[in-house]
């Protein structure tokens, strides 16, 4: 208690001036109006800033959750397109439900390691065999596709990047329903090369380049990119088209892991004529 007071007696002018600057300001404004006005504006405005500041921080620190929103919505969106549907019999009307059957499901997952400067890249996601995931699944973002997986763990997936030299992909031209294999050559993570078009194909700068369907692993019609230049190589008959990619793997932060319900069927009965297909 003593302490308190020799505290108080030290300082004692300046708990003074504190005490008669707070009364005066109270003073002020209680009798004038205009005084008033202008501190209730100033207190006011300080508190907007205040909860702006707040508003932003919250909004900042909720874009996570707002994210994983939005991942569910599209994968469950893509669950939804027409190309995840198998056309089971054609000539039965019953029901609009009736004669489709669900071909390709749809899982969102995050990229947590991806490589773009190696001549064989990779890529790591947080999802593995214990979501259901397994090996030969394909992985897509909003721009096309993005690889395919090639080994798992309980929580974790490795797949082989579409910048890798041993994928090769089945692709058309979407305007003439041409098809061809999409390779990366090695130079540019932003562009592939489509090979074995027919030199009878009109080509177009800017044709559309999509997934033929032909594949087991991936639906149709999957975005890729479009044309930018085309040329008969030496010692070949048919056209390489050079391929503008849609999307910057140098971004590459999430992606939608699709599922081929139909899969195991096709392969095992496409293995009993392999040597033909």
């Amino acid at each position: 208690m003593r302490n308190l007071f020799q505290f108080i007696s030290r300082y004692y002018f300046f708990f003074l001036f504190l005490l008669l600057f707070i009364l005066a300001i109270i003073i002020t404004g209680s009798r004038q109006h205009y005084q008033q006005a202008l501190m209730w504006h100033s207190a006011n405005k300080i508190a907007g800033q205040l909860h702006q500041a707040r508003d932003r921080v919250v909004s900042y620190f909720s874009l996570r959750q707002v994210h994983e929103k939005l991942l569910e919505e599209n994968t469950r969106l893509h669950n939804q397109l027409e190309e995840s549907f198998f056309l089971s019999d054609d000539s039965v009307y019953i029901a609009p439900d009736t004669i489709f059957k669900r071909r390709f499901t749809y899982m969102h997952a995050g990229v947590i390691n991806n490589s773009i400067t190696r001549r064989n890249n990779y890529i790591t996601l947080n999802k593995g065999q214990l979501h259901g995931i397994r090996p030969n699944m394909g992985i897509l973002t909003p721009d096309g596709v993005a690889g395919i997986i090639t080994a798992v763990s309980d929580n974790f997936s490795l797949a082989m990047s579409l910048l890798h030299s041993e994928v090769m992909l089945s692709v058309k031209i979407k305007t003439t329903g041409h098809i061809g294999s999409l390779q990366w050559e090695g130079d540019n993570y932003r562009t592939a090369h489509m090979s074995y078009i027919p030199p009878h194909v009109d080509l177009q700068t800017g044709d559309e380049v999509v997934t033929s369907g032909l594949s087991a692993i991936f639906p149709e019609n999957i975005p890729i990119g479009h044309i930018t230049d085309w040329e008969i190589r030496r010692g070949e008959t048919f056209y390489t088209a050079r391929i503008e990619l849609n999307m910057d793997f140098n971004t590459l932060s999430y992606a939608y892991i699709v599922k081929n319900l139909m899969q195991d069927e096709q392969e095992e009965l496409e293995e009993l004529v392999s040597p033909d297909i």
